[in-house]
C-alpha cells in the first residue's frame, strides 16, 4: 500500500511533519482498498485495524515467530556447547556455519513461501510449519557426536523449510487486518521471536549439563508442537483465497522495478550481512575480554530481551512518524554503537550496556522492515514482496557470520576488533541506502515516510 497518508499534520518539538502527498506511491489509498477485487470478482474488505480476530491472530503471529526464530536466536548457546564437545572435532567457521545456513535457507524460501501464502493463505502452512519444525527437533535430538553433517541436515535444513513455511505467513497476514498500526502489530510479531532469545539460551544452558543434549532438544520439540497448536487455531486471514497460480508466477521479481523497493532492499542486504554478527559473537568476545566473567552466558539473552522493546516501541514510532524514517535512523545509530562502544568495550559493564543498546537499535530491523514493504506495495501482493525480499537478503544471512569468523580465526581481542570494524562498516552503507530510499519516496526532510 502506498506510503502513509496522515491526515492531520505531526508536530514534534519545533518540528512540523507533514503528511505525505498521495502522489508518491502508485499503491492503494484507503478508500481504494475497500473496492480492491480478487482475481475471483469479489470485492476485499480494508483491512479493520482491529478486532478481536485481528488481535488473535496478532497473539497467533507472535507464538509462531516465538516458536520459528527461537533455535536461530538460541544458536549462539548451540555453538558454545557444539565447540566445547559435541562438535569440537571442527574449527569454528564450521559450526557457525550451522547458524548462518539456517539464516540462508530460511530467508531463501521466502520468495516462494510468501506469494504461495497470497494464494492460499495461513490456514494449511501454520501446521505444517509446526509439524516440521518439531520433526527437525526430533531428529536433531539423535544425531551423534562428531557428526556435523547431521546438524546441517536437521536444524540447518530441515529446521529452516519448517521455519518458513509458517513465519512468511505469519508475518504477512498482519497487513490484512491492519493497516495504519501495522507497524505496531508487527512489532508484537517481532517481539516473539526477541522473546525466545531471551527463553531458549538460558534454558539450553541450563538444561544441557543435567538432561544433556538430546533431551534438552526434544523438551523444545514438545513445547513448539504444542504452541504450533494454539497459533493455527488463533491465525486467520479475512482475504479470500486465490487460485494456486504457477511456481514462475509465485516469485514476484516485478517488485525491483519499483526504484523504493530496490533502494530499501539493497540496504536491507547490507544490514542483515552485518546484523546478526553481535548476536553470534558477542559471547565469544566476552571470554576473550573476561576470561572469569560470570555474565557472559547472559549476555544474548540481555541482547534479545532488550530487542523486545526494540521491536515493539519502533511501531509507534514508525505508524506516527514514517517507517522509512524509523528503519533509516535506527540503522545508523546501531551502526555507529557496533564501531564505538562494541569496539571499545573491554569490561563487564561497557558489553552489558552494548548488549542492552544494540539490541533495542537492531529491533526495528526486523519489525519494521516488512511494514515499509508493505507501505509501498498493494495488499494483495504483500506476502510475495515481503518473501521476494528476504529472498534476496538470503545471501547476505549467508555471508555475514561466516566472513565475520574469518577475522577471528586466532582469538583475541585485536581480531574481534577487527570483526567489529568489518561490522560496523557494512551496518553504516546499508544505513546510506535506507536513507536514500526514504528520499525517493518523498524528498521533503520532515514529512513522515
Amino acid at each position: 500500500m502506498a506510503a502513509v497518508t496522515i491526515n492531520d499534520t505531526i508536530v514534534s518539538g519545533n518540528h512540523t511533519f507533514e503528511p505525505l502527498d498521495k502522489e508518491t506511491s502508485d499503491a492503494e489509498s484507503p478508500s481504494q482498498l475497500s473496492r480492491v477485487e480478487s482475481p475471483v470478482g469479489r470485492v476485499l474488505p480494508s483491512p479493520p485495524d482491529g478486532g478481536r480476530d485481528a488481535w488473535l491472530t496478532v497473539l497467533g503471529s507472535t507464538i509462531v515467530s516465538f516458536c520459528a526464530f527461537g533455535c536461530i536466536n538460541a544458536f549462539g548457546q548451540f555453538a558454545d556447547f557444539y565447540s566445547k564437545g559435541y562438535l569440537d572435532n571442527y574449527a569454528i567457521t564450521l559450526i557457525t556455519m550451522i547458524g548462518a545456513v539456517q539464516v540462508f535457507i530460511l530467508y531463501l524460501m521466502g520468495g516462494f513461501i510468501g506469494a504461495l501464502f497470497d494464494a492460499i493463505g495461513p490456514r494449511y502452512l501454520i501446521p505444517a510449519s509446526g509439524i516440521t519444525i518439531s520433526f527437525s527437533l526430533f531428529m536433531l535430538s539423535i544425531t551423534k557426536p562428531q557428526q556435523i553433517w547431521q546438524q546441517y541436515l536437521t536444524q540447518s535444513v530441515l529446521y529452516s523449510i519448517g521455519a518458513a513455511l509458517g513465519f512468511y505467513p505469519a508475518v504477512s497476514v498482519i497487513p490484512h487486518w491492519f493497516r495504519k498500526r501495522a507497524a505496531f502489530a508487527m512489532g508484537f510479531v517481532y517481539a516473539g521471536s526477541g522473546v525466545s532469545g531471551i527463553i531458549l539460551p538460558i534454558m539450553l544452558n541450563r538444561l544441557f549439563p543435567i538432561l544433556g543434549f538430546g533431551w534438552t532438544v526434544r523438551i523444545v520439540a514438545f513445547m513448539v508442537l504444542g504452541l504450533y497448536a494454539i497459533a493455527s487455531l488463533l491465525i486467520k486471514s479475512p482475504r479470500p483465497r486465490k487460485p494456486m497460480p504457477n511456481l514462475l508466477t509465485l516469485l514476484d521479481f516485478a517488485a525491483f522495478l519499483d526504484l523504493r523497493f530496490t533502494l530499501f532492499a539493497i540496504g536491507a542486504w547490507f544490514n542483515i550481512v552485518a546484523v546478526f554478527n553481535p548476536y553470534f559473537y558477542i559471547g565469544a568476545y566476552s571470554t576473550v575480554v573476561n576470561p572469569d566473567s560470570r555474565v557472559t552466558p547472559y549476555l544474548l539473552a540481555i541482547m534479545c530481551g532488550c530487542s523486545i522493546p526494540g521491536r515493539i516501541v519502533p511501531g509507534l514510532i514508525a505508524d506516527k512518524f514514517g517507517r522509512f524514517n524509523t528503519v533509516a535512523v535506527a540503522s545508523t545509530i546501531s551502526s555507529i554503537f557496533i564501531l564505538s562502544l562494541w569496539y571499545l568495550s573491554t569490561s563487564e559493564a561497557s558489553l552489558i550496556a552494548f548488549a542492552c543498546l544494540y539490541g533495542i537499535l537492531s529491533g526495528p530491523f526486523f519489525a519494521v522492515m516488512p511494514a515499509c514493504v508493505a507501505q509501498i506495495t498493494p495488499i494483495e501482493r504483500i506476502g510475495g514482496r515481503i518473501g521476494i525480499l528476504l529472498t534476496f537478503l538470503s545471501t547476505g544471512a549467508l555471508l555475514g557470520s561466516p566472513v565475520g569468523g574469518v577475522f577471528i580465526r586466532t582469538e583475541s581481542v585485536e581480531n574481534f576488533q577487527h570483526l567489529v570494524l568489518f561490522t560496523g562498516v557494512i551496518s553504516l552503507v546499508g544505513s546510506f541506502f535506507f536513507i536514500v530510499a526514504r528520499f525517493v519516496c518523498d524528498k521533503r526532510l520532515l514529512v513522515a515516510v
